[in-house]
């Protein structure tokens, strides 16, 4: 019983209590609201909804995230980046470069994004973002229109928005860090080079090392002692490899 309210905190003690029956335990609604009672498990409404971790493992196939990243170039200057990233498939858009992130630049790229993905819009529900002033009802708007709620993260919280910051973690420790970037120009394409490197052929934990765009992996060879010729794609002159056998 208690495990039940445990797993299903929206359950009152009437559902946990039609559960029972259907295990073949006949006890009555009272009796399992003495029990929860004793053991200090609050009523259903009490108990309140998912987690936030909850609440993003069950909705990732409906979820597109988005965050600015910062890139120092050779010169001292800094410039801004605005990815977006689906949670299902893990897929990595780099809507654009800019050395001032206006309001009107942050809701053109989001416009852009619209184009770009699509028909896949329709399956995606919520865009998580921070509460950044570069992003405002214009931005929603463009998502509010494909019928995608905006979900703010609450301030000083990147934890809320996760999936962003490790994929800008992966960005700066795979890419950025090893690389002297001298323009927007040139940020924008080791950025773009990388995502295509990132969707098409990194392995992802999350998807069963699968990348964003592959739906199975490569069958195996059918014979281990004669292999095919392993090809080699140097990817950012050389910084990343991908692997591939010969056809």
């Amino acid at each position: 019983m208690l495990r039940l309210a445990r797993e299903n905190p929206r359950w009152g003690c009437r559902r946990i209590q039609g559960e029972l029956a259907r295990l073949g335990h006949g006890i009555g609604a009272s009796t399992v609201w003495k029990i929860l009672t004793a053991a200090g498990v609050d009523p259903a409404p009490r108990r309140g909804g998912p987690t936030w971790r909850e609440f993003l493992t069950s909705q990732a196939e409906a979820i597109i995230s988005c965050d600015f990243l910062h890139i120092d170039l050779v010169d001292l200057r800094r410039v801004y980046a605005l990815i977006f990233l689906e949670h299902g498939t893990r897929r990595l858009h780099i809507a654009g470069v800019t050395a001032h992130p206006t309001a009107q630049w942050t809701t053109q790229q989001a416009r852009n994004l619209a184009l770009e993905v699509g028909v896949r819009l329709e399956s995606l529900c919520f865009v998580i973002r921070d509460r950044d002033d570069k992003y405002t009802d214009s931005f929603d708007a463009v998502f509010e229109a494909e019928g995608i709620k905006t979900l703010k993260t609450a301030p000083q919280s990147p934890r809320m928005n996760a999936h962003c910051e490790r994929v800008i973690g992966t960005l700066r420790r795979e890419a950025l860090d090893h690389l002297l970037l001298w323009s927007e120009r040139h940020a924008l394409h080791v950025l773009s080079t990388y995502a295509g490197h990132y969707n098409g052929h990194r392995p992802h934990q999350a998807r069963e090392q699968l990348p964003p765009l592959a739906d199975h992996h490569t069958a195996p060879l059918s014979d281990l002692k004669t292999p095919g010729r392993l090809l080699q794609t140097r990817i950012l002159g050389g910084l990343i490899n991908e692997y591939r056998y010969a056809a």
